[in-house]
């Protein structure tokens, strides 16, 4: 997909709204919000994307504000877009991050906000509310539907450890690769993730497993079996 071909219709970001950045790996999902934002006179869709690469790329190139993005990007990985969000906030400061997601998990909420997310919105949400929303996320603000917030709560007051269990698939792969000695630049390289990516992941590994150093991490993982 290019910049041009992604581009919206009608609305664009010299109109003097929100530009807005769509990213879920389904076009029908994306069609359904471009549906429902494009009603709105100070919200434009100016890209969509179907994986965190093309986000990257629109994100770039169309200087968006805002970013709508799911956490399950591929069928491999039901968190992709956690990397993807730890990313974009560190390479975009200043876009708002809205997660629009079909995941409600206490600690996966949390990770989506140490991750840079501004908002975290379950996708059954009634459209006035994903709309306000985008709208605070906008303004600067943060915005959390009543479950998120909720599951937000929960996990803050959850122990601080959490079971090796919890480790994704995704961080079980680059657990993998740092018992192999590799460093975030080849862990990136070997799954085709950005070096940023790799690091939000490995600093999500150690935090679980309620270590410091990557060899620690190392040796805890093979204690448990993880790897």
């Amino acid at each position: 997909m290019t910049v041009e071909n992604a581009l919206g219709n009608g609305h664009g970001p010299d109109d003097g709204g929100t530009t807005i950045v769509l990213v879920d790996d389904h076009a029908i999902v994306r069609q359904g919000l471009r549906s429902i934002l494009d009603r709105e006179d100070d919200l434009h869709v100016v890209a969509e994307a179907s994986t965190a690469v093309e986000a990257r790329t629109m994100v770039e190139h169309t200087g968006a504000r805002i970013v709508l993005l799911d956490l399950k990007l591929s069928t491999s990985s039901d968190t992709e877009g956690l990397g993807l969000c730890a990313e974009l906030s560190e390479r975009f400061p200043a876009v708002g991050i809205l997660v629009l997601t079909t995941f409600l998990d206490d600690q996966l909420v949390l990770q989506a906000i140490r991750a840079g997310a501004k908002g975290y919105v379950v996708k059954d949400v009634d459209t006035s509310a994903l709309i306000r929303a985008i709208r605070d996320v906008a303004r600067g603000g943060s915005a959390f539907d009543a479950r998120s917030a909720a599951a937000m709560v929960r996990g803050l007051n959850a122990p601080s450890t959490e079971p090796s269990t919890s480790l994704t698939d995704r961080e079980r792969e680059v657990l993998r690769l740092l018992a192999r000695g590799l460093s975030n630049r080849d862990i990136g390289a070997q799954l085709y993730i950005s070096e940023t990516t790799a690091k939000f992941h490995v600093g999500n590994i150690l935090r679980k497993l309620g270590v410091s150093r990557r060899a620690e991490a190392v040796y805890e993982a093979s204690k448990m079996g993880v790897i």
